[in-house]
């Protein structure tokens, strides 16, 4: 079958151990995640989980249902990269006495919209916002420069082209059937 990047959204409670036992769906079918970013979503005390993964269709579909079955899990829905928009946020620290001696360097970062958030005598720190490929692409050119000393990304943050998700229906139909066994039990 052939294997596909797909993009996992989840919505869930805060509940300490989650993560743990989403993970292990991944691990149980020996798919490696690529990338993992949990975050507090814009509804409060539900988080968003954000995981892609490279598998088939059969197999991502699987997947989502396991991680719907956690009773802390609201939604999880699987999506394509032609159905979101996604981006990821790189760090990259640069030495700035070997940044300051090469304008190459300077030029590079310009060129692929990177923006320097700081500057001292001993380092730089260069934020870029974009697709992998451009995150990548400036990494090789400041390595290549020799003034890179360290590198992070944020891995992928993503939100739907689609109205798939509906959290707050799912969250107001939870507090109405709440509300209707309360009041049968005070009955």
């Amino acid at each position: 079958m052939e294997k596909t990047l797909y993009t996992l959204i989840v919505y869930s409670e805060n509940i300490a151990g989650l993560l743990n036992q989403i993970t292990a769906v991944f691990t149980r079918r020996q798919i490696n995640i690529e990338s993992l970013n949990v975050s507090a979503s814009s509804i409060q005390g539900v988080h968003k989980y954000t995981i892609t993964a490279c598998t088939d269709k059969e197999t991502i579909e699987k997947v989502v249902k396991q991680i719907e079955k956690k009773i802390e899990v609201m939604q999880a829905h699987y999506f394509t990269d032609d159905e979101i928009f996604h981006h990821e946020v790189a760090l990259y620290k640069l030495s700035t006495p070997e940044f300051q001696n090469d304008p190459h360097a300077s030029k590079v970062i310009r060129r692929h919209n990177g923006r320097i958030v700081e500057v001292n005598p001993v380092y730089c720190i260069v934020e870029k916002a974009g697709m992998t490929e451009e995150i990548t692409s400036l990494y090789d050119e400041l390595q290549a420069a020799g003034c890179m000393l360290q590198f992070v990304r944020s891995g992928r943050i993503a939100i739907t082209k689609s109205c798939v998700e509906r959290v707050n229906e799912y969250l107001a139909e939870r507090k109405a059937k709440f509300d209707q066994c309360k009041s049968q039990a005070e009955s």
